[in-house]
């Protein structure tokens, strides 16, 4: 028998989720059965999309959604043998019981110098998402200008670093002066803090005057009418978040910038990773040996 610790979501969350808005239980497990492994959580993921996904997937009570990296401590099932990683959907638990459906085998040529939170991260959803916005929506191409917001993010500087391999001028917009370092590290030709400057109108004029060809949204809210404004003439901007949004108890409304995209004849375009999986195993293997070259180490440690 083994102890397993969860977290709950008691209450739906109103605004911030606040630490009443969860509970730590305990539960014990039994042997794993035939077919079944006993994982053992390695590393969790917090990530933004859990916080609007909660209300759609999730009921009062329900175990906490996201992603983990897992060893498999007992099994009887050959395709998962002790000691393997793999990654589950589990949640926030500090053990589960599986049956092997949904476990994704950590890939076998993983570097042992890589960690392997990196497999909730820039060789995992992130990472998938990165590729996908940028080659499946955007269709970005060689010597066009990017511009990334939260650009310091967990899909953001994942973006800004594909699309400089690709030849691009990328542009980020992250919330603090120590982030603007960070993207200059990562490549960025151009980077601000959108909290400090005094017009963000101006700012991304000034990052580039000519316009931007592709948008890779992330936030959401008034930073995407102005930002439309700075497209060029069939712009593409794939809208992969609204991080800006999630936590109002009231939904924004408005200005809608339905001219801007008529007359400059923009597409946008909304997506998620998940419905690619499909080309998960050859787009994984791709990240990962992006990660092995010193062009794009920084971000993934």
């Amino acid at each position: 028998m083994v102890q397993a610790k969860f977290w709950v979501m008691t209450k739906h969350f109103d605004g911030f989720p606040k630490n009443s808005d969860f509970e730590l239980k305990v539960e014990e497990l039994p042997e794993p059965k035939d077919g079944e492994v006993l994982l053992e959580a390695v590393f969790l993921s917090v990530d933004p999309y859990m916080r609007p996904f909660s209300r759609v997937s999730m009921k009062e009570g329900d175990v906490m959604i996201g992603t983990q990296v897992a060893k498999v401590i007992q099994s009887k099932n050959p395709a998962f043998p002790v000691g393997s990683h793999v990654v589950s959907n589990s949640g926030w638990r500090t053990h589960t019981l599986s049956d092997g459906n949904g476990l994704t085998p950590i890939l076998p040529e993983w570097p042992k110098d890589v960690s392997l939170s990196l497999a909730l991260g820039a060789i995992g959803m992130p990472g998938l998402t990165a590729v996908y916005g940028i080659e499946d929506v955007l269709g970005l191409k060689e010597g066009e200008t990017l511009l990334v917001n939260a650009a310091a993010g967990a899909v953001g500087s994942v973006v800004g670093q594909i699309a400089k391999i690709k030849g691009c001028k990328v542009v980020g917009s992250t919330g603090s002066d120590a982030k603007v370092v960070f993207l200059k590290e990562l490549g960025f030709d151009e980077a601000f803090n959108y909290k400090t400057v005094g017009s963000l109108e101006e700012a991304l004029r000034k990052a580039s005057p000519e316009g931007y060809d592709c948008l890779f949204e992330n936030v959401g809210g008034s930073f995407a009418t102005v930002a439309l404004e700075q497209m060029k003439n069939c712009g593409r901007i794939a809208v992969c978040g609204s991080i800006s949004t999630y936590n109002d108890s009231t939904p924004q409304t408005g200005p809608y910038p339905y001219f801007t995209m008529i007359i400059k004849e923009l597409k946008m375009e909304g997506f998620m990773q998940s419905s690619r999986q499909d080309k998960h195993p050859e787009t994984l293997k791709r990240l990962l040996a992006w990660v092995k070259e010193v062009s794009v180490s920084l971000s993934f440690k």
